[in-house]
């Protein structure tokens, strides 16, 4: 596979990736199709495995998002500086604190965004817990599946 296969299918990972935090994007599925892609271009056994992990993993992701309450997301309180306070928080943390470290990282983004727009600890606090409540717990679940896929794929293009 080309250098230019391998860096379209990795835009379109992170561009599903940012699809993710952004409400109606398939986000989920934009980073499974890249991945499909990748894997039909270059058939080697690992793609495969690659593959087959991530439909599996897309298919729990969807199991586990079905069983949370459903998004509640309100326009005013759910704004594009969250989300991306969020999710750059979450993919920090997932690459300072491999794997785990996107959870504490979500969560510390959307306190973060909070606690600069709020100014004090308990109103971030308080509004951190309101924005987990209304959608955040099924974003953090689609994210933090979305990145597993993507460190997978990461790791079989540079040691595979």
């Amino acid at each position: 596979m080309g250098v230019w296969d391998l860096l379209l299918a990795g835009l379109v990972i992170l561009f599903g990736l940012c699809g993710v935090l952004v409400p109606g994007v398939p986000g989920s599925w934009l980073v499974w199709a890249a991945v499909m892609w990748w894997a039909l271009k270059d058939p080697r056994a690992v793609s495969w495995f690659v593959l087959v992990g991530a439909t599996v993993a897309l298919l729990l992701c969807q199991v586990v998002r079905w069983s949370l309450p459903p998004r509640r997301l309100r326009t005013g309180r759910a704004d594009r500086r969250l989300a991306v306070y969020a999710g750059c928080g979450a993919l920090l943390g997932f690459f300072l604190v491999p794997v785990v470290g996107a959870v504490p990282g979500f969560v510390g983004g959307i306190y973060l965004a909070e606690r600069l727009r709020l100014g004090r600890h308990g109103e971030a606090r308080a509004a951190l817990r309101e924005a987990m409540r209304e959608g955040g717990w099924s974003v953090l679940a689609e994210l933090f599946t979305c990145l597993l896929i993507t460190g997978a794929w990461l790791g079989a293009v540079l040691w595979g």
